[in-house]
């Protein structure tokens, strides 16, 4: 799998030595000449590796470390110093804003090469396990852990960058009624099964979670209400179309489903990851109240 590398450097000499240096990595490069650009640019697209020049005439290498690292979005993205100087004291002070290493200028080819393969070979390994930390071991999606971070991190960017972002919480509708009846193992089949529709149903952009028990929850980037109520009745229709059996018996699944977006909420200083769940959840409670097997959405803040 290709990874990402950023270089922020103001020299376009460094960035034409970087692309030639780093051309046989498969490593995709991309390229910003100051720290401020730089730094948006590694919100926007949250690079593996920053290669982050020392010197520069808007901000310091170090400035835009400690601000890198001071920020939920980009404090895992690994940095390396690029630097002509050789002062004990600056590196010793990069280690401590917390880069992963240093690269001192001029390049020689098999040490950058070197320090980015093992910079990038660290980051896929801590993404692996942080994954496999994430993940809900019945149904495959997102857990609830994971939810929260995700809806935490993209509120934030819906506020900062007056993007849409919207959610649909769904549960199975009288889950308990179906364990009672046809067993746990057949309830298990049920949410793996509910997974699988939520799973397929998301795009690459989405967050498909199990939230807890029988709820689930879709954080829908880049999307507004009409886009996520779609989206939810889409949901819904492939849920209520499963052919389950138990014991050569067809069992009837239907699901639930509260949507609310950002879009509600008119002022973005009070958009919350906080509202959001309670606003899809008193959704969710009033397509229950309302006969099942149906979506609602929330009321504009």
């Amino acid at each position: 799998m290709t990874q990402t590398v950023l270089a922020i450097d103001d020299s376009p000499e460094i960035h034409q030595l970087l692309k030639v240096r780093l051309k046989n990595l498969d490593v995709e490069l991309a390229h910003a000449d100051c720290g401020f650009d730089g730094f948006d640019q590694a919100m926007a697209a949250n690079p593996d590796l920053i290669l982050l020049d020392v010197m520069m005439p808007d901000a310091s290498g170090f400035d835009i470390c400690r601000k890198l690292k001071a920020t939920t979005e980009t404090r895992n993205i690994p940095v390396i110093f690029l630097t002509g100087a050789s002062d004990v004291d600056q590196k010793v002070l990069g280690f401590d804003v917390g880069a992963v290493d240093y690269i001192q200028k001029p390049f020689d080819s098999a040490e950058l090469n070197a320090r980015v393969r093992a910079a990038l070979r660290t980051k896929r390994f801590q993404d692996m396990l942080a994954q496999r930390a994430m993940i809900d071991g019945l149904t495959g999606l997102w857990n609830r852990a994971h939810f929260d971070q995700r809806m935490h991190e993209e509120v934030a960017a819906a506020a900062r960058y007056d993007r849409p972002m919207s959610l649909i919480m769904m549960d199975v509708d009288k889950f308990k009624n179906l364990n009672d009846n046809h067993g746990h193992p057949f309830g298990d089949e049920v949410l793996q099964a509910v997974g699988d529709v939520l799973q397929d149903s998301a795009r690459t952009s989405d967050w498909p979670c199990r939230y807890g028990g029988e709820e689930f929850g879709l954080i829908l980037r880049e999307t507004d209400l009409d886009g996520a109520i779609i989206m939810a009745e889409r949901v819904r229709e492939e849920i209520e179309s499963l052919q389950l059996r138990n014991k050569a018996q067809l069992v009837p699944v239907t699901s639930s489903f509260g949507v609310v977006s950002s879009t509600l909420c008119m002022n973005p200083c009070d958009l919350s990851s906080k509202w959001m769940i309670e606003s899809a959840d008193r959704s969710l409670y009033a397509a229950k109240e309302g006969g099942r097997n149906c979506v609602r959405t929330a009321e504009r803040r």
